[in-house]
């Protein structure tokens, strides 16, 4: 999956390239773009097409408009906000196929820029059609995917179309996630360990197995940590549990100790009655969770002994909040070992962060500079990461077989 042809490698000047985007980003009431962290992560594969004279019609979705038009997700102010991040005009196709959009990139020069309406205002990018494909391929020579948040997708953009092209490379975005994530699977410096926290055991668990198998150590948090802490014979009070996985938990802990890696659950735990930031609350053992109460983050010598495994490893993976952190009363562990991450960066650790409540945690701290890779796929880095073939990029073409 990771030796694929790179954007770097295509010959572009004159020719049309569609440049699959992700250009998903919040808008506001006002039909203004509120974070563009998507736009400028496309900038670099952008700028490098521009410098070599390409043709760019680039194509993205926005939200979930269920194959209708739906004016609430025009991508009309992406392409506002790219235009003045890459000081080039970019002009906007009130759709993404069709005669008005085949005449529009007829008409455009070197160096320039069309952006294409919502593909998801067409049923046939999600459902995959073969028809709506190959408009879609029609406007183009060549084709760039930089869109790994939507690598995990078979879609008319992600895939179907790529069948009409000899070439389908890596967009530079694309290149980073695939080569970090790639990395941590495939040849990881040692000692490497994961840190994995969320609510819910169940989408984890693919995860905790996969990792197994290539990292040395994981650390668990989160509300997922009291399906093990159960299925050890634990009381849990009322902290979440998914009964159906108890089994399940207990034997990926069997299968850890075979394959002599190391799962570490926390020694201590933030308690409170009710999930308040005006609740009181405890720092308990795992043993000594009472009646009623609910286990809602991780406590400080939890995060000493975390931090100490972050300090002595030189790969790290993070997916999942440590807590509750959305209440700052129970956001102290997840926010206090973004700290850590952050400091090990700088002592020379690769860190990769994947996942949309992980790269918030970061955010709201301000650190997302100081992580090696911060990934933009939350769904496509979690699949890429518990092994599975993603559509987007199995389609690109494979380095070994391109004489572009």
């Amino acid at each position: 999956m990771l030796s694929k042809l790179s954007v770097r490698d295509l010959d572009v000047a004159g020719r049309r390239v569609f440049v699959r985007v992700d250009f998903n980003v919040p808008l506001n009431e006002r039909q203004e773009v509120t974070d563009d962290t998507r736009i400028r992560a496309s900038l670099d594969t952008l700028r490098l097409l521009l410098d070599r004279g390409a043709i760019l019609i680039l194509g993205s979705h926005l939200g979930r408009p269920d194959g209708k038009v739906a004016p609430a997700y025009s991508l009309s102010p992406a392409a506002d906000r790219l235009a003045e991040l890459v000081d080039v005009p970019v002009r906007f196709a009130r759709d993404c196929v069709g005669r008005e959009v085949q005449e529009a990139v007829a008409q455009m020069r070197n160096g320039s820029i069309l952006m294409l309406e919502n593909l998801r205002f067409h049923a046939g990018e999600e459902a995959n059609s073969p028809e709506f494909a190959a408009e879609l391929a029609a406007l183009a020579d060549l084709y760039v995917n930089d869109a790994f948040g939507t690598a995990h997708r078979a879609h008319a953009s992600t895939a179907g179309m790529t069948r009409h092209f000899e070439y389908r490379a890596a967009g530079l975005l694309m290149e980073r996630e695939l080569s970090f994530l790639g990395q941590l699977l495939s040849a990881p410096e040692r000692p490497a360990c994961a840190l994995l926290g969320g609510a819910k055991l169940g989408t984890k668990i693919p995860i905790i197995r996969n990792l197994l198998e290539h990292l040395d150590t994981l650390m668990i948090g989160g509300g997922m940590a009291f399906t093990f802490f159960k299925a050890l014979g634990l009381g849990v009070g009322k902290s979440i549990v998914d009964p159906s996985l108890l089994e399940v938990a207990l034997q990926t802990i069997r299968s850890a100790k075979e394959s002599k890696r190391e799962i570490l659950l926390p020694v201590d735990i933030v308690v409170a009655r009710e999930l308040s930031d005006d609740a009181d609350t405890q720092v308990v053992l795992p043993t000594d969770i009472p009646e009623g109460w609910m286990g809602l983050d991780i406590g400080p010598k939890t995060v000493d002994l975390y931090t100490q495994v972050i300090q002595a490893s030189k790969s790290v993976f993070w997916n999942g909040p440590m807590g509750v952190f959305e209440v700052p009363k129970f956001s102290r562990g997840t926010l206090s070992l973004a700290k850590a991450l952050a400091e090990a960066t700088s002592q020379g650790a690769i860190t990769v962060v994947g996942g949309g409540d992980s790269v918030a945690a970061i955010t709201q701290l301000k650190l997302a500079k100081r992580f090696t890779h911060v990934s933009t796929g939350g769904g496509a880095s979690l699949e890429f990461m518990e092994g599975r073939v993603l559509p987007g990029v199995e389609a690109l073409t494979d380095a070994k077989e391109a004489v572009v």
